[in-house]
């Protein structure tokens, strides 16, 4: 069994680099009721003899999935000192985690499904408006934020080691950097 979940599961870690060792704290509902996903396909599989394989997995991207209508839009990210980091896995290479997971030989157990890339939520955003040749969004403190979205309010670094070590993937898009060069490659603006 296989089970894409999120990596919001962890909550704010206040940037601390997170492995998939740290406990589960999460903060949104949706995250609550991935790790509450999590528990229940964990308990299945375990009265089945079952192997369990939970991919983590945060902002997932690719040439069709970028925030073009955000940026489009103007809205706000948050300024330099208010930022949070934020963790990415291109879609192949999440594509490519599943499949890998599907393997007999595939151990079971807790993955952080992302690239190698470390990098600020208004940075990724600033990268992508500079590739996509629109204008970055304006920056905002965190007090001036008129809605700020849950992805704006947790802080985390994943690390992505086990995925790589034992699980054995090796990733196509190992930055967002590599990535982005695709979809600008695909003709994404």
């Amino acid at each position: 069994m296989v089970y894409v979940s999120t990596s919001g599961v962890y909550g704010d870690c206040a940037g601390e680099r997170v492995d998939e060792s740290r406990p589960p704290a999460p903060q949104t509902e949706r995250a609550k009721r991935r790790l509450d996903a999590e528990r229940q396909l964990a308990l299945w599989c375990s009265a089945r003899g079952a192997a369990l394989v939970v991919l983590r997995a945060p902002g997932i991207y690719a040439a069709e999935r970028l925030p073009l209508a955000r940026l489009r839009a103007r809205a706000p990210v948050l300024r330099a000192e208010d930022d949070v980091y934020t963790s990415h896995i291109h879609a192949d290479d999440l594509a490519a985690a599943l499949v890998r997971s599907l393997e007999d030989d595939a151990p079971a157990g807790i993955y952080n499904a992302c690239d190698d890339s470390e990098l600020r939520m208004g940075d990724w955003m600033d990268l992508v408006a500079e590739r996509c040749g629109l204008a970055r969004p304006p920056r905002l403190a965190r007090a001036q934020m008129p809605e700020p979205s849950s992805f704006m309010m947790e802080s985390r670094r994943l690390d992505n080691r086990k995925l790589k070590q034992v699980l054995g993937l090796r990733l196509l898009y190992p930055s967002v950097h590599e990535g982005l060069r695709h979809a600008e490659a695909a003709g994404v603006h």
